[in-house]
């Protein structure tokens, strides 16, 4: 496997001259370890000051609004989150490891899909939006499901000038524009909750921020418009390999959004609030981790895979311990200071947080340490054992959040969750050996890591676990 950094060139006699050329090189060069980096560093700056802003309005919108009203959108969001996921195509990961993922009429036929799926979605949207809102038992359900649905209208328009960028790991213009979306967007919540004090201004501030991203995308990154294009070579590759990533999105459906669903319905509204508000805060850490394996290393598994070379592995190897190390350093953080950070942002009514932001961050651990796995599979084209490992963990965290929610409510349910991940990992081994990423040495190095601080954190909080739990 050919090595694309340029040679070194002829530096001054000193190590510090030769230091000084290299970072230079990682600055400014077009290699793949360069980009890659300046990706890592674009996706941590954009991912932390997302996770601020959304901090920042969470304080300011937690003072205007109610508990109430953040488990209603919580439960709309599940929705919203479900129905995408369920007819996920797999478009921007079909535009990653495709060969033909720069050529116009591929592009443009991924384009038109998405459009069709969007209007799919918005009428899917508006089906069940009277059946939840029975279900629930929450008749203010239905109006707020029909004005999110319209959002499926407008992020069918998303140009894939966006998918070519981070296809290509040149994401710095559309980190900026998105983080400038992402403050319009959030503002302007802020504004309608000041203005209505009600839910509605959670539900109509979310549709406008979905319209921003769109208009400021389309408007300054630049690169080929899109047109309605239909190819059927492009259609027949998308969908097939998309088949398998939508019986995917549909298991990671329920492993990501599962806990909502169930907790939905057997919490009281405030208290669903009150869990969302922890949860968010717990999984910053997990939810960075993905960001920047999506953004990152689908395209470096792609270019440099596993099996091809030991050589390659290593540079993997090295590439995982500094994202799992950097992930598990921040969950260690959460894990100690959750019910201390809790107490400092929010008042008492979202006291019971702190020691679900504890919790949360715990059993995230297991998941950090073999976060790459299932990716590693995707930028092998390996969409079909992605989906059965996929599946497994969705009907393994299922089962563990129903019988933990039933023995021990919300405490329950969380260890429910913890015992579901590491029934999972047999699954991710399976997978990451068919193309060659598996890492025992680096698994068990972090597990070790991962139970000390888990036991430090547990026992640390151990007086507000405990209150949860009562």
């Amino acid at each position: 496997m050919r090595d694309d950094d340029p040679p070194e060139p002829p530096a001054p006699a000193g190590t510090d001259a030769r230091g000084v050329g290299r970072l230079r090189r990682l600055l400014t060069g077009s290699s793949l370890t360069a980009r890659a980096l300046r990706s890592s560093a674009l996706t941590v700056t954009s991912f932390g000051f997302s996770q601020g802003l959304r901090l920042l309005s969470n304080l300011v919108l937690t003072r205007l609004l109610f508990p109430e009203a953040f488990g209603l959108m919580a439960l709309v969001t599940v929705f919203m989150i479900g129905l995408m996921m369920f007819s996920d195509l797999g478009i921007s990961q079909a535009i990653a490891q495709s060969r033909r993922g720069d050529e116009p009429d591929f592009l443009n036929t991924a384009w038109t899909l998405q459009i069709l799926r969007g209007i799919a979605l918005f009428a899917a949207g508006c089906a069940i939006a009277y059946p939840v809102s029975v279900v629930y038992g929450e008749p203010v359900l239905f109006g707020m499901l029909l004005i999110a649905s319209t959002q499926f209208l407008v992020s069918g328009l998303m140009p894939t000038r966006r998918e070519t960028a981070n296809r290509h790991l040149m994401i710095g213009r559309v980190t900026v524009l998105e983080m400038v979306a992402q403050a319009i967007g959030l503002a302007i919540m802020v504004a309608l909750a000041y203005w209505l004090r009600s839910v509605w201004a959670l539900v109509i501030g979310s549709v406008i921020g979905i319209v921003v991203q769109v208009v400021v995308i389309s408007l300054f990154l630049p690169g080929p418009r899109n047109h309605l294009r239909w190819e059927r070579d492009a259609v027949h590759e998308l969908v097939h390999f998309g088949k398998w990533i939508f019986f995917s999105t549909i298991c990671g459906f329920l492993l990501t959004q599962g806990d909502k669903l169930i907790l939905g319905k057997f919490l009281p509204l405030d208290a669903f609030g009150v869990y969302n508000i922890g949860y968010f805060l717990g999984s910053f850490p997990m939810m960075l981790g993905m960001v920047a394996i999506v953004r990152l290393l689908i395209p470096i598994y792609r270019d440099r895979p596993p099996a091809a070379s030991r050589q390659n592995f290593l540079a993997l190897r090295k590439m995982r311990v500094a994202v799992t190390g950097g992930l598990l350093s921040m969950i260690a953080v959460f894990a100690l200071i959750g019910v201390w950070l809790v107490e400092l942002l929010y008042d008492a009514r979202y006291h019971d947080a702190g020691a679900i932001v504890v919790l949360v961050a715990c059993i995230q651990i297991p998941v950090i340490i073999g976060l790459t796995y299932d990716h590693a599979a995707l930028a092998a084209g390996d969409s079909k054992r992605f989906f059965f490992v996929s599946a497994t963990k969705a009907a393994l965290m299922l089962t563990g959040l129903f019988l933990g929610v039933q023995a021990g409510g919300l405490t329950g349910a969380l260890l429910g969750q913890g015992i579901a991940i590491l029934a999972a990992y047999p699954a991710l081994v399976w997978l990451s050996r068919r193309v060659g990423a598996w890492d025992p040495v680096h698994d068990l190095g972090f597990a070790g890591i991962g139970i000390l601080m888990t036991a430090a954190a547990i026992w640390w909080n151990w007086e507000a676990i405990s209150a949860l739990a009562a």
